[in-house]
């Protein structure tokens, strides 16, 4: 299994994700730090993709962008919170950033970069408007945003939620997937498929 590199940041101890795909650095979300957390390494992703608008994934959106000169892709119902982040302020964001435009809109219905190799979305909305989540087939690895944490789900209290869209679309596109599949979640440690399927208690 290709291992990704991850980093941790940010007021919501937000999660984001290194992947190198056969020579492809994908960068998943972009939580406050990643950005210096990437100049340190020495590495620039060659694309960035965000799973949803929510601030603590885009904070560092624009900057790490605009630094490496990379395409961003997000799904077009999250666009709203990553070109208008004042919209975020009703959900406690602490400062003003800047907006993030998508080189590209994706859903699942479009086919991902040819670059990120046998990749499949899934837009699972409940959470956020728009979340997708990234699900590499042959390396059984899910990269969930903010759908799927260990022993719960996302939270379906902010604007544009709903715990039956989110439940649903867990029971009916996430959990299908191979037991053994390792989920990278948003927040929280990874966790697998067939462990949330047995001990979850928001999917019993």
């Amino acid at each position: 299994m290709n291992q990704p590199l991850t980093y941790t940041g940010g007021l919501a101890a937000t999660n984001a994700y290194l992947l190198d795909l056969g020579g492809h650095l994908l960068a998943i979300d972009a939580p406050e730090g990643f950005l210096n957390f990437l100049k340190k390494k020495k590495i620039k992703p060659h694309s960035l993709f965000l799973t949803h608008g929510h601030w603590d994934h885009i904070w560092d959106a624009a900057e790490i962008a605009e630094w490496a000169g990379c395409p961003v892709y997000y799904h077009p119902d999250t666009a709203f919170l990553c070109l208008e982040p004042d919209a975020m302020l009703a959900f406690g964001l602490p400062q003003k950033l800047r907006p993030v435009r998508a080189t590209q809109l994706l859903d699942e219905t479009t086919s991902p970069p040819t670059s990120w190799s046998q990749a499949r979305l899934l837009h699972v909305p409940g959470h956020c408007p728009g979340s997708l989540c990234l699900y590499l087939p042959e390396s059984d690895q899910l990269f969930g945003g903010d759908v799927l944490f260990a022993d719960a789900v996302g939270r379906w209290d902010l604007p544009g939620g709903s715990r039956d869209l989110l439940l649903r679309g867990i029971h009916e596109k996430i959990l299908p997937l191979p037991q053994k599949t390792v989920v990278y979640p948003g927040h929280g440690p990874t966790t697998t498929i067939g462990r949330e399927k047995t001990s979850n208690p928001f999917l019993q």
